[in-house]
């Protein structure tokens, strides 16, 4: 895998977790790009020490534009495509080949991890939620996404080169969506499993589900 994949995490104030995802990351061949978006803590320097490539925003400028950051390195480096993946340990690093694997059994841009489907870990509102945004986005887009926010996903970079992405915060999911799709990607989904251990959510609800929707009209205006 070494060479061929980058995983991307956007972190912020991510210490307890960063140095064990960056580890597990890189112990499946994949390269590391860390984007410290602004971190109080000691993000950077544990990333760093575990080999990660880090790059640091001096203010915090929220998930989507750490992910771009992120994107824009890796399409510079060439890789063939890009994993993203949550730095507050959410995911576990052992389940990337898993997304690699169906995505070129497929021939998908795009191949996003279902939390749904072991939907017992998930807190209930941010299941029922995430089921709501998630049969929105599969009606638009007319392709079946089981878990639509969630943030542990392989793009090709033929899929990323192509998309100019706008997005700074949590709408960033959506917008790389809706535009693999408007774009006829195929969008595929793999079960993978969640790690919940009470970490804080950086998620603002009414802000975010603004955004959501300020995404979904932008994608019916562009359609018409």
């Amino acid at each position: 895998m070494s060479g061929r994949y980058c995983v991307v995490i956007p972190a912020f104030d991510a210490a307890k977790t960063i140095g064990s995802l960056v580890r597990g990351a890189k112990s499946q061949g994949a390269e590391v790009i860390v984007v410290d978006d602004g971190s109080r803590d000691q993000t950077a320097s544990l990333a760093s020490a575990e080999g990660a490539l880090v790059i640091s925003h001096l203010k915090n400028q929220g998930k989507g534009s750490a992910l771009r950051t992120g994107f824009e390195h890796a399409l510079r480096a060439a890789y063939e495509g890009v994993i993203t993946m949550d730095g507050d340990g959410q995911h576990d690093p052992a389940e990337i080949p898993q997304l690699i694997r169906a995505g070129e059994v497929q021939h998908a841009g795009m191949v996003i991890g279902d939390r749904l489907a072991n939907g017992a870990a998930m807190p209930v509102v941010r299941w029922w939620t995430n089921r709501l945004m998630s049969a929105i986005i599969s009606a638009l887009i007319r392709q079946r996404i089981q878990d639509s926010q969630c943030g542990f996903r392989l793009i090709r970079r033929e899929l990323l080169g192509q998309l100019t992405l706008r997005a700074n915060r949590f709408d960033i999911e959506t917008e790389l969506l809706l535009g693999a799709a408007a774009r006829r990607w195929k969008i595929i989904s793999v079960p993978i499993r969640s790690i919940y251990q009470g970490e804080r959510s950086h998620i603002w609800p009414l802000r975010d589900a603004l955004l959501f929707t300020v995404q979904v009209l932008r994608h019916l205006v562009r359609r018409r």
